[in-house]
């Protein structure tokens, strides 16, 4: 294959104009219009009919991850306002569901707004909803290096757990592309109703079209449903900046991955898997990394796939899809775990050979972008007449917008 590092990001433009880009949900969520990609052909639907097109006995592959209210707007004695963006913990624990259990204190890596009219001293805000007073302290310590500092929050009362303080201080992290103030409504719309496991700044917005309906409908078709789980990070909106990817450098977001995941993978092998989100699809392909990397002794205690691994793996050819998930499973029970933990820099580019997923449902994806590259390594140059019809026709774009469902092309 051409050298990924070698690929120009300039190919993968296109024309989006800023009244395409959904600002609100609709107000129902399988209502969304659907454009499917099959052998080629280009078909269109609505989200609530995609039990239609998606093959009988498929197995599809959620991330139930949860969108945290990571944003913190405090206001100064001054007047001035200060936004205080989470992104990741640094302390007591780092493990991103163990720290919302924390008490009275933590520290997290985050982004500030309007930094410059905050150089030190504590902010604070009161905090509403609860059943006597409380009040969020914030403190600024070093800066990170990269765009964020380290920021130690302290909190009355101190038996609430960080979760509880978030919940009540904190409001929806909306992208930056959606430019409006959060409304309530944004709560749970910008929330999959699968969503389980708190950790992410971003919605993995394919999932957000399902209802108990959609589900139900596939269910018939003698379907499975399986879970995996990818916390979004801020990365997610970060654009390739460089002419080529060989400069690029691709965020690395935190996995986990059950033991029934993965032997349902093995056992339902002739299946076809649909992945549910670019970040489901990134998960399940990097599950065949990881087993290759045990496979050949590579890993250690260190469950991190880098971002050109799968193109500089020696020999990856030669172990199949069930060898390396058989593999997952063996060090679990070597470990006596019923879950596997790592983090991933994957990036799927055109030239990947997916190794687990057959299709994919997924929202419109920015121009240039490293989703977008994903889309056009599973359908080929057909992404393009796939997003010139959406244009042509009317689809919404981007997270509140329409639906995706592509199918690899062989």
């Amino acid at each position: 294959m051409v050298d990924p590092g070698l690929i120009r990001i300039q190919d993968f433009d296109y024309p989006l104009p800023e009244e395409r880009i959904a600002q609100f949900p609709l107000s129902e969520r399988d209502e969304s219009r659907l454009l499917i990609l099959r052998n080629g052909i280009i078909s269109q639907s609505r989200f609530s009919e995609i039990s239609r097109f998606i093959p009988p006995e498929s197995l599809l592959v959620f991330n139930d991850t949860k969108v945290i209210r990571a944003r913190l707007i405090f206001k100064k004695n001054t007047g001035a306002h200060i936004e205080i963006f989470c992104l990741e913990p640094l302390a007591p624990v780092t493990e991103v569901e163990a720290v919302f259990r924390e008490k009275a204190s933590c520290v997290w890596k985050c982004l500030i707004g309007n930094v410059k009219r905050w150089r030190s001293g504590l902010l604070q805000m009161e905090l509403e909803g609860m059943s006597g007073p409380g009040i969020l302290y914030a403190e600024r310590g070093s800066n990170l290096g990269d765009g964020g500092f380290a920021i130690t929050f302290r909190w009355e009362p101190p038996e609430m757990t960080f979760s509880e303080v978030l919940d009540a201080a904190g409001t929806v992290p909306l992208p930056p592309y959606i430019h409006r103030q959060t409304v309530p409504d944004d709560a749970g719309r910008y929330q999959t109703i699968y969503a389980r496991h708190e950790g992410s700044v971003a919605a993995p917005t394919a999932g957000l079209h399902f209802t108990d309906r959609v589900m139900k409908n596939i269910e018939q078709l003698g379907c499975r449903f399986a879970k995996v789980t990818l916390h979004v990070g801020v990365g997610t909106f970060r654009p390739v900046s460089s002419p080529t990817l060989q400069e690029h450098i691709m965020h690395s977001e935190k996995i986990i991955v059950s033991r029934q995941t993965i032997a349902g993978l093995i056992s339902g092998r002739n299946r076809p898997v649909i992945a549910v989100g670019t970040t489901s699809a990134r998960t399940l392909e990097s599950l065949f990394w990881l087993g290759v990397k045990i496979l050949k002794g590579e890993t250690g205690d260190n469950f991190h796939i880098m971002q050109w691994d799968p193109y500089q793996v020696p020999g990856s050819g030669l172990i199949t899809r069930d060898e390396s998930l058989t593999a997952l499973l063996h060090y679990l029970d070597q470990n006596r775990l019923d879950e596997l933990h790592g983090e991933t820099q994957l990036i799927i580019v055109p030239g990947y050979n997916f190794k687990i997923i057959n299709g994919l449902i997924t929202n419109f994806h920015m121009p240039q972008s490293t989703l977008l590259l994903l889309v056009a390594a599973l359908t080929g140059d057909k992404w393009k007449d796939a997003y010139r019809f959406a244009l042509e026709n009317g689809f919404r774009f981007l997270s509140y917008g329409d639906c995706c469902l592509f199918f690899k092309t062989h």
